[in-house]
């Protein structure tokens, strides 16, 4: 069945991503979805809780949100899985469920382990590597929602999370396929792009969020770097910034991946650099297929005659080719 589905990754025709006429660029293509992001319909949709117990002992819980679209058919769950600084109220997250529902299928919004309304359920935080909380939480789905099978999609860091799950755990995943949007595959590599004087600005508010999110053991640290090496590392065993970077990043582990999976990336991404994905051999593991078409920024591909994201578009069209 898989090697079908592979197949039809060259079946996927989708039209070239063409930029807004005043949104061209990296950064434009970017900020867009702080300045004008798309609307959402998701709270058309009831949204039913879920909580899922992590599988580390530490008693932290996964808090969720299901909605199941108006009309009942034999398709997919979609896993729909944030960024960092995200939840489950991130816009790109409601925009994506609400088309998802609109088009017949399950949604199910995950907060990373402490993140949105999961922070009171949680005693440590989320971070690029612990692939562990996608496992508890595909792990405790009912049965009745994962008959028609699940597919996961996984935005910036939640890309990189959903990757690295991907590759651990090889023909083994509890998912039939999978899409990756904007991820940070090379972690040292985004760090240092995003620690540039050119980025300052997207540098501050990411870190400045981080702050918020940890509280007062975050106080005076003046870096993303700095962060992952005072906070992050030590919290989860890592002797230092660079072994989480180097342990956690999912190109390492890209070619172990046995489940369809579509992975969507801009070249002019201003946070994560084009080359970290240009090194990979993605030739060499069918299961992979890249899009890189040459703008759309980061998570942003706000595109010309299209009511919403282009990466919405190409998640919707390889659902349809996954039926």
């Amino acid at each position: 069945m898989a090697d079908t589905r592979i197949s039809r990754f060259e079946q996927l025709d989708l039209p070239p991503f063409r930029p807004l006429p005043l949104w061209r660029g990296g950064d434009l293509q970017t900020l867009r979805n702080w300045l004008k992001p798309p609307k959402d319909t998701i709270d058309d949709w009831a949204a039913e809780t879920r909580v899922f117990a992590c599988i580390d002992g530490s008693g932290d819980r996964l808090i969720a949100k299901l909605h199941r679209p108006d009309d009942v058919e034999h398709k997919p769950l979609i896993l729909l899985i944030h960024g960092l600084n995200g939840s489950e109220d991130s816009f790109y997250i409601r925009v994506s469920a609400g088309h998802l529902l609109k088009a017949g299928y399950p949604v199910m919004r995950l907060n990373l382990r402490g993140a949105g309304p999961g922070r009171s359920f949680s005693r440590s935080n989320y971070h690029a590597g612990r692939s562990e909380d996608i496992a508890a939480c595909l792990k405790g789905l009912d049965p009745e929602l994962t008959r028609n099978g699940i597919v996961a999609v996984g935005y910036s860091l939640g890309g990189n999370v959903l990757l690295k799950y991907l590759g651990e755990t090889g023909a083994n995943a509890d998912l039939m396929a999978a899409v990756s949007v904007s991820a940070p595959i090379d972690l040292s590599a985004a760090q240092h792009r995003l620690a540039t004087h050119r980025n300052r600005l997207y540098h501050a508010h990411l870190l400045a969020n981080l702050r918020d999110e940890t509280g007062p053991a975050a106080r005076g640290i003046r870096s993303i770097r700095e962060y992952d090496a005072r906070i992050v590392a030590p919290a989860h065993g890592f002797q230092s910034a660079e072994q989480y970077y180097a342990e956690c990043s999912a190109n390492r582990r890209l070619l172990a991946i046995r489940r369809p999976t579509l992975v969507i990336h801009a070249g002019d991404d201003p946070w994560i650099p084009a080359m970290s994905y240009a090194e990979v051999k993605w030739g060499d593991n069918p299961y992979l297929h890249l899009k890189l078409p040459v703008s759309g920024g980061h998570v942003g591909f706000h595109g010309v005659g299209l009511d919403r994201p282009w990466y919405d578009l190409a998640l919707l069209r390889f659902l349809e080719l996954l039926a």
